[in-house]
């Protein structure tokens, strides 16, 4: 069973809120919509499970269009982040709603939700009622409710945002294994570049209401297609500034000038985009990180066994993320070391040139 997208828009009065899209998304792995917030990817999953209307375009289910079918004709579950159950029922009755209401025999309703309430760990809790429950054992009902229905495709709009970061962890890494062999298509929504690399499969980056680029999620993550790409996929935000390539060097900013990897090197002379994530820009001389940038620290941050540090180049603030502990100051000048055979290089037009 695939899910695909053909051509399909969403407009609200004048606005474009989805531009032309089309896509492929199938059952075997987690299809990943990763964008900020606003840039699209809740109207997209309201579109795919037939709660807005489209204004063109189809969308198809095992090659059957299902554009004009209602939610509930399209055999579809739907997570949000929100702990979205029924506060008068038991989590037993929660879990079981859609089966009843789909007609089912009482036997095989039992069997279903025993099954999801095992797969969840949510059987001694099964005569409790939502209130009783923690928010973490909430959503585990929300989606034991998906995994019972059996539905054709699995709609998750960031469902672990509200959970804390222990419960959202161990949620996260079950996710792929609740799933798995079940032949549903499974939309994940998340605005947390680690989260879809952790969740593999594919994904689709989603900016500004369009699709800039799908495919195996750690392929695209390596190798983003265009600077849009770039800049979704990295949490802290990739570095960026504007280059003069002249021969087999590049200028950026007013002092500094370093010499291009083999593939920049061959580019036409010109003004590009260098995009550089922050894991490559170090406080210190490592391998080939040689390239100094010197600049104020505006914002710093020790988290875990890495320390961050926002810094002002002359054309823009910069992070660098490096492992171990180092003594920043708010306010001082700092040395900085980028490795420029780890950058991306993108042309006017942000497409990749290298």
């Amino acid at each position: 069973m695939a899910l695909e997208l053909k051509g399909v828009t969403k407009r609200v009065g004048a606005i474009q809120h989805i531009k032309e899209t089309s896509l492929v998304l199938e059952p075997g792995h987690f299809n990943v919509l990763l964008g900020a917030t606003g840039s699209g990817k809740t109207s997209l999953i309201k579109l795919m499970a037939g709660l807005d209307p489209m204004a063109s375009g189809q969308v198809l289910m095992d090659g059957q269009d299902v554009s004009r079918l209602s939610t509930q004709k399209r055999n579809i579950s739907l997570v949000h982040q929100f702990f979205i159950n029924y506060p008068h029922m038991t989590v037993y009755d929660n879990i079981a709603s859609p089966l009843k209401v789909a007609g089912m025999a009482k036997s095989e309703i039992e069997g279903r939700v025993e099954e999801a309430a095992a797969i969840l760990q949510l059987k001694p809790m099964l005569h409790r009622r939502p209130h009783e429950l923690s928010g973490g054992q909430q959503q585990r009902c929300a989606l034991a409710r998906a995994i019972a229905k059996e539905s054709r495709a699995v709609f998750l709009d960031e469902p672990l945002a509200n959970l804390d970061y222990k419960l959202r962890e161990e949620l996260r890494d079950q996710l792929p294994e609740l799933f798995a062999g079940r032949g549903a298509v499974v939309v994940y929504a998340t605005s947390e570049p680690e989260e879809a690399l952790l969740l593999g499969g594919k994904t689709a980056l989603m900016a500004d209401g369009r699709v800039t680029q799908f495919g195996p999620t750690a392929e695209i993550y390596r190798n983003p297609g265009n600077v849009d790409a770039a800049r979704v996929f990295s949490d802290p935000p990739i570095n960026t500034a504007e280059i003069t390539k002249q021969g087999s060097s590049a200028r950026m900013g007013a002092g500094v000038t370093f010499e291009l990897p083999a593939a920049a090197a061959g580019l036409s002379d010109g003004t590009y985009t260098i995009a550089i994530r922050p894991h490559h820009v170090l406080p210190m001389q490592h391998n080939g990180a040689h390239v100094q940038l010197s600049g104020q620290v505006q914002v710093t941050e020790l988290s875990g066994s890495e320390s961050s540090a926002h810094f002002d180049i002359g054309t823009g603030s910069w992070v660098s993320l490096a492992p171990g502990v180092h003594p920043y100051r708010v306010g001082e000048l700092h040395d900085f070391y980028m490795d420029p055979a780890q950058a991306y290089f993108f042309a006017p037009d942000g497409s990749r040139a290298a």
